[in-house]
C-alpha cells in the first residue's frame, strides 16, 4: 500500500496571519495564530501534489483520513516540560567543552572561560544552554565516558543554582547519570538513542525530555558516502519507527523533540533537501529542532565566500527554518542570530 506524508506549507506571519485564520483561510502551526498554513503538500515515494486546504475534502477518503491525522498533529500546542514555545523561535546555546569540536575547540575546556560563555549565550538570548564534553565532528573518535565527565562535571556544579534550562549533549548514560545529580532538563544524544543501550532505560526511570536526533552511521563514518533511497521521507520513517520504539521501552511522554540531524550522515544535497522540506516533521507532532550552525554545507554553497564562523549562512539558514515554523535554533552566535530575527520579525511581522 502506498504511503502518503503531509508536509505544511505556503506560510503567513503575523497580521496577515491572525487575520487568515480567523477567516478559516489558513491553520495555525503548533497553535500559533501568527504562523499558519493554507496548503499541505501530499507526498509519496512516487511523487508530490499540493492542495489548498479548502480543497482537502475533495481528495480520496483514504488520503483525506490521512491527511487530516496530520493537520491535527500539525496545529496541535507543542509543550516540552519546563520549556515555553510561545516565543519562537527558541534558541539552544552551544556550549563545547572539548578540545576537538570543529568550530570551537579548545575556547571553553576551563572552568572560568565556561562561565563567561554561558553568560555570553544567556545575554544573546539564549533559552537553552547544551553542553557537551565530546566532539561529534565527522570523523572524529570516541572519548571514553569518564573523561567525558570530567570535562563537564566543573560546569554542571556551577549550573546547580542557576535558573536556566540545561540540554546535555552526549551519547552515554553514564554522562547522563551523573549529570542528574547537578542540573538537567534536556538529554540531546546524537546517535538517536542508539549507541548506549542503557540510555532509553535512563530515559524511561528519570521521565526526561530528551531529543530524537537522526545520524546516519558513526561519528567516524558518517561522511563516507552517505546514501538514501529518498532523504526526507526515510528519516521520516525513521522518527516513525523510533518512536514506536520508545514507548514500547516505556517512555509514555511526549516531552520528545525531532531533529533531522543535518551534516550527520548527509551530503550537500541531502542537507539542502532537508532543509527545504522541514515542515514535513510537524505532522508527527512533535517540536522540531534545526542545528545548522556553522556546518560545513554552508561553505559547500558560498565556496570562495566561506568565512571562519559563517555567520552569514548560519543567519540565513536559521531565518529559512523559521519560515517553516521550526521551534528550536541551535546556534554557536546566538546574539548575531537573534538579531536577525528581531530585525526579520519587526520588517515581516508589523
Amino acid at each position: 500500500m502506498k504511503k502518503y506524508y503531509t508536509r505544511a506549507c505556503n506560510f503567513y506571519f503575523n497580521k496577515k496571519s491572525i487575520e487568515n485564520v480567523k477567516k478559516k483561510i489558513s491553520l495555525p502551526l503548533g497553535g500559533n495564530k501568527l504562523l499558519s498554513f493554507d496548503t499541505i503538500e501530499i507526498i509519496s515515494r512516487s511523487g508530490r501534489k499540493k492542495v489548498n486546504i479548502k480543497n482537502i475534502t475533495r481528495l480520496p477518503s483514504n488520503i483525506k483520513k490521512k491527511v487530516l491525522a496530520d493537520i491535527k498533529n500539525i496545529c496541535k500546542i507543542k509543550k516540552i516540560q519546563n520549556l515555553q514555545l510561545n516565543n519562537l523561535p527558541i534558541l539552544m546555546g552551544v556550549l563545547n567543552m572539548t578540545p576537538d569540536s570543529f568550530s570551537d575547540g579548545g575556547r571553553y575546556i576551563k572552568k572560568v572561560s565556561a562561565k563567561k560563555q554561558i553568560d555570553k549565550l544567556i545575554k544573546g538570548g539564549a533559552k537553552i544552554i547544551d553542553i557537551g564534553g565530546e566532539s561529534t565532528r565527522p570523523g572524529s573518535t570516541e572519548v571514553f565516558h569518564t573523561d567525558e565527565w570530567m570535562r563537564i562535571k566543573k560546569i554542571m556544579q556551577y549550573l546547580k543554582q542557576k535558573n536556566f534550562f540545561v540540554s546535555l549533549d552526549t551519547r552515554k548514560s553514564f554522562v547522563m547519570k551523573n549529570a542528574s545529580k547537578f542540573k538537567l532538563d534536556l538529554i540531546n544524544d546524537v546517535s538517536g538513542l542508539s549507541y548506549d543501550k542503557e540510555t532509553v532505560n535512563f530515559l524511561q526511570k528519570s521521565k526526561k525530555p530528551f531529543v530524537l536526533h537522526h545520524m546516519q552511521g558513526s561519528t567516524k563514518t558518517m561522511q563516507i558516502n552517505p546514501t538514501y533511497k529518498n532523504v526526507l521521507l526515510d528519516i521520516y520513517d525513521y522518527f516513525e519507527k523510533k518512536l514506536e520504539f520508545i514507548k514500547k521501552k516505556g517512555i509514555k511522554h511526549s516531552n520528545i523533540i525531532l531533529d533531522p540531524g543535518i551534516g550527520f550522515g548527509k551530503n550537500l544535497q541531502h542537507n539542502i533537501t532537508l532543509i527545504n522540506n522541514i515542515s514535513i516533521f510537524h505532522s508527527l507532532g512533535l517540536p522540531v529542532m534545526l542545528g545548522v550552525s556553522r556546518k560545513k554545507f554552508i561553505k559547500d554553497i558560498s565556496d570562495k565566500n566561506d568565512s571562519k564562523e559563517r555567520i552569514g549562512g548560519t543567519v540565513s539558514s536559521c531565518i529559512y527554518g523559521m519560515l517553516q515554523g521550526v521551534q528550536i535554533l541551535r546556534v554557536h552566535d546566538v546574539n548575531e542570530v537573534t538579531q536577525a530575527i528581531k530585525v526579520f520579525k519587526k520588517l515581516n511581522y508589523s
